[in-house]
């Protein structure tokens, strides 16, 4: 009368361990660009209350304000995934420009980076039409932050053009 076999044999085991190793090969770069993408809904939050403010402004007075102050707003705070969310208009031009530089430490290389919200002023119109866009806006941030132009998918939907 031979034994009946009872649990799993080691060849089974294997293979079930290279599998979940695959899976695992799959799933983590997927789940380290989710959470990026994540994190990158907060400088949003803050450039969205800019662009709010210099709209209200330009709204009400006909000229894009020059700076902070002037919008009604302080830079965003200095937080986990954000060194600055700034406002400014360019002294030779009135299109405003509103920028966020996210700290390397979201990024697995470890170099922060920028992008921005160009604005272009309608006259007509008398509003203010807002593209973002990766990338240092005129050497805003003294070109001390890498871009996105080689990684766009951390962007949020709307900056990835």
């Amino acid at each position: 009368m031979q034994k009946k076999q009872q649990g799993f044999t080691l060849i089974e085991l294997m293979i079930v361990i290279a599998i979940v190793g695959i899976l695992a090969a799959i799933a983590l770069p997927a789940y380290q660009d989710y959470t990026i993408r994540a994190r990158m809904s907060e400088p949003m939050a803050y450039m969205s209350e800019l662009k709010t403010s210099v709209a209200e402004y330009y709204s009400a007075l006909g000229d894009v304000p020059v700076g902070d102050t002037q919008a009604g707003v302080g830079d965003a705070p200095d937080t986990e995934i954000t060194t600055t969310v700034s406002y400014y208009a360019p002294d030779d031009s009135s299109d405003p420009v509103i920028y966020a530089v996210v700290k390397g430490s979201v990024f697995p290389d470890g170099d922060s980076r920028v992008f921005h919200l160009s604005g272009t002023v309608s006259n007509a119109a008398r509003e203010i039409f807002w593209k973002c866009k990766p990338g240092d806006p005129s050497g805003a941030t003294d070109g001390a932050d890498t871009d996105f132009t080689s990684d766009t998918n951390w962007l949020p939907a709307t900056c990835r053009g």
